[in-house]
């Protein structure tokens, strides 16, 4: 079976811009790079297309130069567009600030993103096939207009397609009466420590990861992304486990968690287990947090040569 990670959510642009170090509330400071990229949700369809993986854009793209933009990196992917374009407005963007220790803050602006209609979410539902993993983000729910559909649309999906969510840094932000359907609907939850933390009022991601699988349904598994640390995996049915990172030196985390989600889902949409798809998106983040950019996910000769000898690439990517 075909399966697909279909991203129902945001590919906006990133300004991103290298700063020494945040400035202090009123006062400025001088970056020394910036680029303008495809971002969001762009990451993450990208992380799983680079793994050979099928991917589908079932967001909102505007008109004007974001939207161009997105539309452009999206193609250079390989990555399909389920929603035809907005005509009554551009894609929105994120002003990226990345520090002089890797570490990313950031400033959105939404565009036609926070305008979703009923018409957009039954477009999309009706363009899903058995066996698709679907991807929803904190983002979405977080928009005031678009998050009670993005959830009625979630907790409406089949048992045949698999609903994966990140809670994104605004999930503090998503109203309870939004947020409940989709936990209760979600099959993967993959949240930073921080969301983790949020969510479960644990400091510990471990005691986070357990606490946050009793919140979803049973048969559900939780990932607690912990940066150089690795992850957390609460895989259905067995206890949490501290899943090893890959030591690298990181010089730019932002898309990091993104290439984690993306490269995950991707494993596990090719027959992958839980915990090997789990080290796979750790060595993925590790490599990606090693490069300048916010789309350095690795492709598959890519995450093979940063393996090296480990033995994890023989389970990644030897078939049959």
């Amino acid at each position: 079976m075909n399966r697909r990670l279909v991203l129902a959510g945001n590919v906006i642009a990133d300004l991103v811009i290298e700063v020494p170090a945040l400035p202090e509330r009123g006062a400025d400071v001088i970056g020394s790079g910036a680029r303008l990229t495809a971002g969001g949700g762009f990451n993450t369809l990208a992380a799983a297309r680079r793994l050979g993986t099928e991917a589908v854009f079932a967001g909102l793209h505007g008109t004007g130069p974001y939207g161009d933009l997105v539309r452009e990196a999206l193609a250079a992917e390989g990555v399909g567009v389920l929603l035809p374009v907005r005509s009554d407005g551009d894609t929105g963007f994120t002003v990226a600030l990345i520090d002089g220790g890797g570490e990313r803050t950031f400033v959105t602006s939404f565009g036609v993103e926070a305008h979703l209609t009923e018409t957009d979410t039954a477009t999309v539902a009706a363009g899903l096939r058995p066996g698709d993993l679907v991807q929803l983000s904190g983002y979405g729910l977080a928009i005031p207009a678009g998050g009670p559909l993005l959830s009625g649309f979630t907790a409406a999906l089949g048992p045949d397609v698999t609903v994966c969510f990140d809670p994104a840094p605004l999930v503090a932000e998503i109203p309870d009466a939004v947020l409940e359907p989709v936990l209760e609907r979600t099959d993967w939850l993959s949240a930073n420590a921080r969301e983790a933390r949020l969510m479960s009022g644990h400091d510990d991601p471990g005691t986070a990861a357990t606490a946050l699988r009793e919140r979803l349904a049973p048969g559900a598994g939780v990932i607690v992304r912990a940066d150089k640390d690795g992850c957390w995996l609460a895989a259905p049915g067995e206890p949490a486990r501290h899943v090893p990172g890959f030591p690298v030196r990181a010089v730019d985390s932002n898309g990091a968690g993104d290439a984690h989600v993306g490269s995950f889902l991707a494993l596990l949409a090719q027959g992958r287990d839980p915990l090997t798809a789990a080290r796979g998106a750790n060595a993925a983040a590790a490599y990606a947090v090693g490069r300048r950019g916010p789309a350095t996910a690795p492709d598959r000769a890519q995450l093979a040569a940063f393996l090296g000898e480990d033995p994890l690439a023989e389970l990644l990517f030897t078939t049959g």
